[in-house]
């Protein structure tokens, strides 16, 4: 008889941080709307968006990324066969902490080179010297919340996803409250000391100023959440020195190539930043559509990443392989009904939602136009980026780190080629297109690679009869929404009435892809409901 693991609940798990990081999401918009509206997308706002954009890019290195990539399937394994995950858990506590000090230390001291490196249209203006002096204060933030990822990482691997899924919600509340504290003139006074005479005119300087002292103060609350709730599970996170241990050995082994990986996906970004750095608000534009698009792939991929790769890596210690393709074809299953139509509004309806989301205060009209570019271009991306988040943990469940490196080199090949290439001809969108390229090409490859893993490592047959149905069903969609905000145009451009709407051409999409996934098959709505019962 095959052996079958402790199972993670897979849907009530993806639920649980759907909900969660859906509340984050929408409070991100709040934030990011308090944003375009006070600072809108000149100088301050771009250097803030560059600045804010440092520790969380050095975070998929150290936290999100590598470490938790080779931490939570080690981590996973131990509580499985009962092996000290404690000791381990604070072995990788204390290195991590370690490193993340010198890496913070240094980042002071190179802050300038930093800040060309991503983006190179800075040089000999006033945004870099901003640049320079918020990220100096919001680096700081990768201490904390790489500590807190891999609190969180334990967490999920306990299948307790709840707390982890929720502490982003606090760096919402907090740099919200600190746009708020900022426009009431209550701490006016208190911004960075720029040296040009133009200060007087840098819109939003002393928003921007609060903003990165509330990340800072976002990262110790998000940790102090994470941690005490590890605490009360047994998992005392007490940092020591640190330790060059067997386990902490193989632990940096496995984190090298994904390292590696993650600094792959990062010049990706940074081949975007650069390419819009030199076009001016196009570092804010791509950075408020990215915050659109991100919303799905937050709710939905990300969500699937974080529940999946704890319940494939502990169906593999048990050598589960039918609970494991089932897992897995499930997640797939569940990511593209909920993904592929979302990647069909975004490409159709782009306007619409930038309009009514952003559009106001110092967010011109022009604004919303070259935003609306980026989303849709984001947009046809969406779903191969949902697909990488459930096939990487098929290698990441069986310690494989290097085969995702080895894709992701071939996926920033092609996106430095596209991006640069067509900025030339249409400025640039053409690194949104790149990103949407690149993304698909690396789901190529994750495909063709997984096919020597055997049969925990297929979509079974009804993934593969439905995925033809779900987008058939989001096509349809599509062609609503088209017919609904033409109708609705007057509407969507009148002030009050805007909201409601664009709550109307939502509502009416939702409704047609139910009625027309539920005709054609391409999902159950008995199944999520049944999914909940047995949560």
């Amino acid at each position: 008889m095959a052996a079958v693991a402790r199972p993670i609940r897979l849907i009530a798990g993806f639920i649980t941080v759907g909900f969660w990081t859906l509340a984050s999401r929408i409070l991100g918009f709040v934030r990011d709307i308090l944003i375009a509206a006070y600072m809108g997308t000149g100088p301050v706002a771009e250097a803030f968006f560059i600045a804010f954009s440092l520790p969380n890019m050095f975070r998929r290195f150290f936290a999100e990324g590598a470490f938790n990539t080779a931490f939570v399937p080690m981590f996973s394994k131990k509580l499985e066969a009962g092996e000290n995950p404690l000791g381990f858990a604070r072995d990788a506590f204390s290195g991590l902490a370690s490193v993340l000090i010198v890496l913070t230390l240094v980042a002071q001291l190179v802050m300038p080179w930093l800040v060309l490196a991503v983006a190179g249209g800075f040089a000999g203006d006033v945004r870099l010297e901003l640049a320079v002096d918020m990220g100096r204060v919001a680096f700081c933030y990768i201490l904390f919340i790489s500590l807190a990822a891999l609190a969180s990482g334990l967490l999920n691997a306990t299948g307790r996803f709840a707390a982890a899924a929720a502490a982003p919600i606090l760096l919402n509340l907090i740099l919200i409250a600190a746009l708020i504290l900022a426009e009431s003139g209550a701490v006016s006074g208190v911004t960075f000391g720029v040296e040009t005479p133009t200060t007087a005119s840098l819109t939003g300087l002393h928003h921007g100023t609060l903003l990165v002292w509330g990340t800072v103060l976002a990262g110790i609350a998000q940790l102090a959440l994470v941690w005490v709730v590890a605490a009360r599970l047994g998992f005392r996170l007490v940092p020591g020195w640190p330790r060059l241990t067997p386990d902490m050995r193989k632990l940096a082994m496995i984190m090298l190539p994904a390292m590696l990986a993650a600094g792959v996906v990062q010049v990706n970004l940074l081949v975007g930043r650069q390419v819009g750095s030199f076009f001016d608000g196009a570092i804010a534009w791509m950075s408020l559509a990215d915050r659109l698009y991100q919303l799905p792939l937050g709710v939905v991929a990300i969500a699937i990443g974080i529940v999946l790769l704890p319940d494939l890596s502990r169906r593999l210690q048990a050598g589960d392989t039918i609970g494991g393709r089932d897992a897995l074809s499930r997640a797939g299953e569940i990511s593209l009904a909920l993904t592929v139509p979302a990647a069909v509004a975004l490409c159709v309806i782009p306007t619409p939602l930038v309009s009514v989301l952003f559009e106001r205060g110092a967010f011109t009209a022009d604004d919303t136009a070259q935003t609306a570019l980026a989303l849709a271009a984001y947009g046809l991306g969406l779903p191969a980026f949902v697909l990488q988040k459930v096939l990487q943990p098929l290698y990441f469940a069986r310690e494989d780190t290097r085969s995702p490196f080895r894709f992701a080199l071939v996926a920033m090949v092609v996106n430095a080629v596209v991006a640069i290439g067509l900025s030339f001809f249409i400025g640039f969108i053409g690194a949104a297109i790149a990103t949407s390229v690149a993304g698909w090409a690396m789901v190529w490859l994750l495909l063709r690679g997984k096919r020597d893993m055997g049969e925990v490592a297929r979509f079974d047959d009804r993934y593969r009869q439905r995925l033809g149905r779900i987008v058939l069903a989001a096509f349809i969609m599509g062609l609503g929404l088209v017919i609904a905000a033409t109708a609705l145009s007057p509407l969507l451009g009148t002030p009050g009435w805007r909201y409601l709407a664009l709550l109307v051409l939502v509502l009416c999409g939702l409704a047609l892809y139910g009625i027309a996934g539920q005709l054609l098959g391409a999902f159950r709505l008995s199944e999520f409901s049944s999914a909940l019962r047995r949560r």
